[in-house]
């Protein structure tokens, strides 16, 4: 009988891999509604299930307080247990997806709001002609992703990988240039590089974190009394110029394409970025990825001028 009871308390203390996404969620977002928003479920069930989690187990997982939800020792040991498991069943998702030579099932892209916006409606359209059994799912964000964890499986990023495990091209070099309304009469001076703003109101970012060159190319020289509106959207940028809110620093390929706005610059000279297309190694040979990375690569080659400012659409 003994032995019954203690073969049940063993069984009631276990942790099961179905509470592993739980405690990654509330450990990675720190807050019952971030963790519930990763989970796709409502907080409440967040908040129920983690206390008959801790009930089973029979110890905190966490520690509550104002600033949310931090992990206590037994919950570091649990968290780092579930990063292990997560990275092995990534590892064999890449593994079993990097054999599929089917050019069928869905694709998961991640992209900048600009990129987005301007160019790659038209390529997605071609690519779907060819290659209807595809579905492509687009997340509109100008995060690094992470790869490794399948966030996507596709990324086209304004940087250099610098991880190993990924896999990229390099496509075009992207030119930036200042534009303001198309009736905007008040030239931009410059002495050399530099360039005078005391007469122009300046559109600047308001995330000083945004991991954009354009962003940091106005922190370092336009002054900030000069910014007399912020945004942490390009495309809203775009619109605020066009309205007459002020001149943004944007690149040529969103602001060549678009009515009612003109440069006021030819190529900041010292701000150039690059565009890249980047998969896991482990996915580059999947018929669906590969196909991919060489149409929608080779569609945004061709467009090669328009962004690096020499031609104007």
């Amino acid at each position: 009988m003994n032995a019954k009871r203690a073969k049940r308390s063993v069984t009631a203390r276990s942790l099961e891999i179905a509470d592993l996404p739980l405690v990654l969620a509330l450990a990675r977002g720190k807050t019952l509604a971030s963790a519930a928003e990763t989970l796709s479920v409502d907080l409440t069930t967040v908040f129920r299930r983690l206390n008959n989690l801790e009930q089973r187990l029979g110890v905190r997982l966490f520690d509550r307080s104002a600033r949310g939800y931090r992990l206590t020792a037994a919950g570091e040991r649990a968290s780092s247990a579930a990063e292990r498991v997560e990275t092995e069943l990534h590892a064999l998702d890449r593994e079993i997806g990097g054999v599929d030579q089917r050019l069928t099932g869905t694709l998961r892209v991640t992209a900048s709001e600009t990129l987005s916006y301007a160019i790659l409606p038209k390529l997605f359209a071609d690519f779907q002609q060819l290659h209807p059994a595809i579905q492509v799912s687009l997340s509109i964000d100008n995060r690094v992703v992470d790869l490794s964890r399948r966030e996507a499986d596709v990324a086209l990023r304004t940087r250099r990988p610098t991880d190993g495990n990924l896999f990229g091209r390099k496509l075009v070099e992207i030119a930036w240039c200042f534009f303001g309304p198309e009736d905007f009469d008040v030239p931009l001076k410059r002495d050399g590089k530099s360039y005078h703003f005391a007469r122009h109101r300046v559109i600047g970012w308001d995330d000083p974190d945004a991991r954009i060159v354009a962003s940091e190319w106005v922190a370092k020289n336009v002054p900030d009394e000069r910014i007399l509106y912020r945004s942490t959207s390009m495309v809203n940028q775009l619109a605020a110029v066009r309205a007459g809110v002020g001149i943004a620093l944007l690149p040529s390929y969103l602001g060549d394409s678009s009515t009612g706005v003109r440069r006021l610059t030819p190529a900041i000279e010292d701000l150039r970025s690059e565009l890249w297309i980047v998969t896991h190694k482990d996915l580059k040979d999947t018929a669906r990825v590969r196909a991919f990375l060489t149409e929608i690569g080779d569609g945004i080659v061709k467009r090669k001028r328009w962004f690096e400012g020499t031609e104007r659409r």
